[in-house]
């Protein structure tokens, strides 16, 4: 732990490391006071139990990436909605190389066992897939009125673009091929789903 860090920050950030290269069941509140050098009961004090924990991870994850995506495609000036497309595409598989160990964290199975069963996780998982999303469908929407782009579904364009990356980040993920390596076929790919 940093001077400039709170305890709670760094707990959320060896829950983070925990969580994703474990899993939830086998990491233990104890893996996580051991790392941080907190106590128990400061992790309590701050979080009521494991699953707040992880909770807060999954919220954290959300506000640290979707924020930052969405703040990023604001300061970008693109000249065209194909090209926002296109920053959005490259920006998330920019972010999964920056942020691979969250990424993990995203793409564990189990934690889609636990949100049927905590209505809480499922909100953030869709919270971050839906605004993951809505970014891509922004992009569309903004290039069919700018011409860049042919009039299409946005939501289901932006559904189609995003599971395409997500699922080469996935891959990448668990070093099964290099998500950047198709770089250039998967904009190519998107140009003729979108352009006139």
């Amino acid at each position: 732990m940093t001077r400039a860090q709170t305890k709670k920050e760094a707990i959320l950030q060896a829950a983070s490391k925990f969580f994703a290269e474990r899993g939830y069941w086998d990491t233990s509140v104890n893996d996580i006071s051991k790392a941080t050098g907190v106590a128990e009961g400061t992790i309590f004090y701050h979080f009521q139990t494991k699953e707040d924990l992880f909770l807060a991870v999954l919220q954290k994850f959300k506000e640290d990436f979707v924020g930052t995506f969405k703040q990023h495609l604001q300061e970008t000036e693109f000249a065209s909605g194909l090209e926002m497309v296109e920053g959005a595409i490259s920006f998330y598989l920019y972010q999964s190389s920056v942020m691979e160990e969250r990424f993990l964290l995203l793409h564990r199975h189990h934690y889609y066992q636990i949100a049927p069963d905590n209505p809480k996780c499922w909100q953030y998982l869709e919270e971050i897939y839906s605004g993951l999303i809505s970014i891509f469908e922004q992009a569309i929407i903004r290039g069919m009125e700018d011409g860049s782009i042919r009039t299409v579904s946005p939501n289901k364009k932006a559904l189609l673009i995003f599971t395409l990356i997500d699922g080469l980040v996935r891959l990448d993920t668990y070093n099964l091929y290099q998500a950047t390596a198709l770089y250039e076929e998967v904009i190519e790919s998107c140009r003729c789903w979108l352009k006139p």
